[in-house]
């Protein structure tokens, strides 16, 4: 798989530099074990994912978006904003709260499975 497909860091000074080692189920965000460091000590509460650990990999790519009127499973991730998204968000028409992702850079979730060989 490509290097360009890995799932980057939210923030935009480590995104080039490091590949995200964990997820942030509520605030929708992928991280960097530094910014996963300083997340941890000041959100406590939230519930954090290792994209390291095959269970809870398998936890964050499951379930429904969570967009107000799509009732669809989450089955791609939009690169451009670093997020889980379903084919509503990626419809070629724009409508109130549909197709925000469709110039996105997206690929389905199976690839970014295949590409951390987690099965």
């Amino acid at each position: 798989m490509e290097n360009n497909s890995k799932i980057q860091c939210f923030n935009k000074e480590h995104e080039k530099e490091a590949t995200s080692k964990f997820y942030c189920a509520e605030c929708n965000i992928y991280m960097c074990s530094k910014c996963e460091a300083f997340h941890s000590k000041f959100f406590k509460t939230h519930k954090q994912y290792n994209l390291d650990n095959t269970k809870d990999f398998n936890k964050i790519f499951t379930g429904f978006c969570k967009e107000e009127s799509h009732l669809e499973k989450l089955d791609y991730f939009c690169k451009t904003h670093n997020k889980l998204i379903c084919s509503s968000c990626i419809i070629k028409v724009q409508t109130k709260d549909k197709g925000q992702h469709m110039n996105c850079n997206v690929c389905s979730i199976e690839d970014i499975k295949n590409e951390k060989k987690i099965y």
